[in-house]
């Protein structure tokens, strides 16, 4: 499947909060929707499931109109949608049934999707007994109970331990190699990174960066090393580089174990590795500078 965004417009009385948002996803894949508090991301989702309507754009699937409808989604809510003083298999039960499933095959999907997350004991007890890790896995249990084509997971991990995120690690990495289209939405970027082949970013309603994760990293770190040396500090290192190297590069920026390097116009590094050779700098690290998500998303939307 593959599922696009067509210039999506959305206005709440006289305030516009989506101008023109389009993005796609395929199945098989994870798309990384991201943005600040109130940049539009939950109000696209709320279109996509079709809570209320876009003022403009469209929405495709395969190429044709999407009705939800037509599509099993599974959505995880960032604030939880569940009835805390109901029993977790029973409500379970009535959420897979409301998406269509019959009663039995509905109970039965109920208990393997909580032999999955490990919280089968659970299943007789109220919602609200539970610690706030268990009922985020509950939580997941019943996104994932209808055997969905298409799963919005909204801050998946908010609120797990070590363990129980690698547990969803895991759930989500078999969703995506089962074929299924997963849109992926959090603001923890390292859990992006593990997930999503593709990201969205949006910002005042507008996407503002999209494409391949890996090719857009590229395109940051082009001329750009990283560098770190035994033998100084790096306030001393940068002090040092803008004596000796100050023709070719320029010092960037100071992280915490590296300094970012920016090479001048037609240098390379290898002119910079020969240079360095002909100090006394005690190189300990040394190579192409890659960003991280949360450097790109910063860039982007950081006022």
């Amino acid at each position: 499947m593959k599922l696009e965004i067509k210039g999506l417009y959305k206005s709440f009385e006289e305030k516009e909060v989506l101008h023109g948002v389009s993005f796609e996803v395929e199945s098989g894949k994870a798309l990384g929707l991201l943005g600040r508090n109130g940049a539009g991301k939950t109000t696209t989702i709320r279109i996509l499931m079709d809570v209320f309507r876009a003022n403009k754009g469209e929405i495709c699937l395969d190429g044709k109109p999407f009705k939800s409808e037509k599509v099993k989604i599974g959505y995880l809510p960032e604030e939880r949608g569940l009835y805390p003083k109901k029993k977790v298999l029973d409500q379970m039960i009535f959420f897979a049934r409301l998406r269509g499933m019959k009663k039995k095959e509905a109970e039965e999907s109920a208990h393997k999707w909580l032999r999955r997350l490990q919280i089968e004991e659970y299943a007789p007890k109220k919602l609200e007994t539970l610690s706030k890790g268990n009922q985020q896995k509950v939580q997941l249990a019943t996104t994932l109970v209808c055997n969905p084509d298409i799963i919005i997971l909204d801050e998946p991990f908010s609120g797990l331990d070590p363990v129980n995120a690698q547990i969803l690690k895991d759930v989500v990495n078999e969703q995506i190699e089962d074929n299924k289209l997963v849109i992926f939405s959090s603001h923890q970027m390292s859990y992006v990174e593990e997930f999503c082949e593709d990201i969205a970013i949006i910002n005042q309603g507008k996407v503002v960066l999209s494409g391949n994760l890996k090719e857009i990293k590229k395109q940051y770190g082009e001329n750009r090393l990283i560098i770190s040396a035994e033998n100084y500090s790096l306030e001393h290192l940068n002090k040092k580089l803008e004596q000796e190297l100050q023709t070719l590069i320029q010092v960037e920026e100071q992280k915490k174990d590296f300094l970012i390097l920016k090479l001048h116009q037609d240098c390379t590094k290898k002119q910079v590795f020969e240079a360095l050779g002909k100090t006394d700098i005690d190189v300990d690290v040394f190579g192409r500078y890659e960003p991280s998500l949360n450097d790109i998303f910063i860039a982007k939307v950081g006022e």
